[in-house]
Parts: structure tokens; C-alpha cells; sequence
């Protein structure tokens, strides 16, 4: 009797879960396509497990490849970017000359940058990148900028470059906001510095106007006359009245 309620109980979780059944015939393949549906379908960790368990069962091959760069698209779309950015690592690491690898670093340095994946029309017009951490901004740009250089003629170098355009704008856009907060505070050196950073490392951006009129200000208020003087010929040079 206890066998035969065991085996109806058996039969029961079976027909429960009819894919336990179906899965242990799975070969490489099918655990792909039942994941790559989960991703299409954004759920994403619901593909983030059935990837895991791809790998698992065959490490090696062109799914088990692909399965680490969806996984990480997972992980991204669920807003997860330390887990996004450790599977392109991984995968990076395990196939640094992969055809795909152009896409990993497309797709590493939006999600360094937290940034919609989308076109740059829209991905980037919600919110002022300015507002956004500088450091992040800086190390998105690095990457944005080496798979430029890598790959100049992969179909994401051109969003690429202007994903940089935008974020050298707003770099400059936030130490400028930061000029303009010490000069409030009345903290000339401060000041100075951060408009001085906008005129060196951001040359061809608008915003160095104002960064020049601070430092002249700044140097002033500090009694700097030689340094107030030589921002006032930049000035009158590249801006004349």
C-alpha cells in the first residue's frame, strides 16, 4: 500500500510539472530555445536560469557562448549591473577573440552607465547625464571609446560615438555645475580648478565660455592677476566681442 500511494505520488508531481519529464531528454538546443523564449518574453530570470542550467549541462559550444552574453542582457534589462557586467567579464575572459565581443563591450558599457539599451534618441533623453555619477560617466566612456578603437567598423561603433559626444557633455556639464556651486561659497580655488578642467579636457565643448569666465573671476577674487589675465586672452581669443 505505502509503495503504490509513493508511486500515485510520483505520478502526481509528474503531471504537476509535465517539463520535469521532458527535460531530461534536453540536449543543448532545446534548453536554448526554452530560454531564448523566457528572454523574449521578459522574464528575464526566469532566462537567466534556464541559461545557468544550459551551462551546466553543456559548458562548451556555440549555446553554451551565447548563453552567457544573454545572460547578461538578462541581468541588464532586470537592472542588475554588477550581474550583467560579471558575465561579460566572464565571457570576455573565456573568448577574447569571439566575433561577438564587440557587443560586449557595447552592452558592459551601458550597463556600467545604467542606460536603456534602446536608440540613443531614447535611451538617453530621460534623464541629465550630468546628474549622474562621474566616475561611472568617465568609465562608460573608456569603453564606449575602446570599442571604437578595436572595432571602428562594428555595427555599435556609430551609437558608440555619440553615446561619447553626450557623455563628454555632460562631464562637462557637471564640473561646471560644480564651478558655479564654489564660486557661490565663495571658494575661489575650487572654483578655479574645476573651470580650469572643463577648458583643458573638454575643449571643443560650449560650456567652456562660462568655465572661463569663472576662472577669471575666481582669480581675481584671489589677487591672481597674471592668471586672471591669461584666462581673459583665452577668452577674448576664442570668443571675441
Amino acid at each position: 500500500a505505502l509503495l503504490c500511494a509513493l508511486g500515485i505520488a510520483l505520478a502526481g508531481c509528474a503531471w504537476l510539472n509535465p517539463d520535469v519529464d521532458a527535460r531530461r531528454d534536453w540536449q543543448a538546443a532545446d534548453w536554448y530555445k526554452a530560454a531564448k523564449e523566457e528572454l523574449d518574453n521578459g522574464n528575464w530570470l526566469a532566462a537567466v536560469k534556464l541559461y545557468g542550467e544550459l551551462e551546466a549541462k553543456y559548458p562548451f559550444g556555440r549555446y553554451a557562448q551565447q548563453a552567457q552574453l544573454d545572460t547578461a542582457y538578462a541581468y541588464y534589462k532586470e537592472g542588475d549591473a554588477a550581474q550583467a557586467i560579471a558575465a561579460l567579464d566572464r565571457f570576455a575572459k573565456a573568448y577574447p577573440n569571439h566575433q561577438n565581443l564587440d557587443y560586449a563591450l557595447y552592452l558592459k558599457a551601458l550597463a556600467n552607465f545604467k542606460e536603456d539599451l534602446g536608440p540613443i534618441a531614447s535611451g538617453l533623453g530621460r534623464q541629465d547625464l550630468a546628474d549622474r555619477d562621474p566616475k561611472a560617466a568617465r568609465e562608460s566612456f573608456e569603453m564606449f571609446k575602446e570599442l571604437v578603437n578595436r572595432y571602428p567598423d562594428s555595427r555599435y561603433a556609430e551609437d558608440s560615438l555619440a553615446r561619447m559626444d553626450l557623455l563628454v557633455d555632460a562631464l562637462a556639464r557637471h564640473q561646471l555645475h560644480v564651478a558655479r556651486y564654489y564660486l557661490k561659497r565663495r571658494a575661489w580655488l575650487s572654483a578655479a580648478n574645476r573651470a580650469q578642467d572643463i577648458v583643458v579636457r573638454f575643449p571643443t565643448s560650449p560650456l567652456r565660455r562660462e568655465a572661463l569666465e569663472i576662472m577669471i573671476e575666481s582669480y581675481d577674487r584671489m589677487e591672481l592677476p597674471e592668471l586672471r589675465d591669461d584666462a581673459k586672452r583665452v577668452l577674448a581669443k576664442n570668443y571675441p566681442a
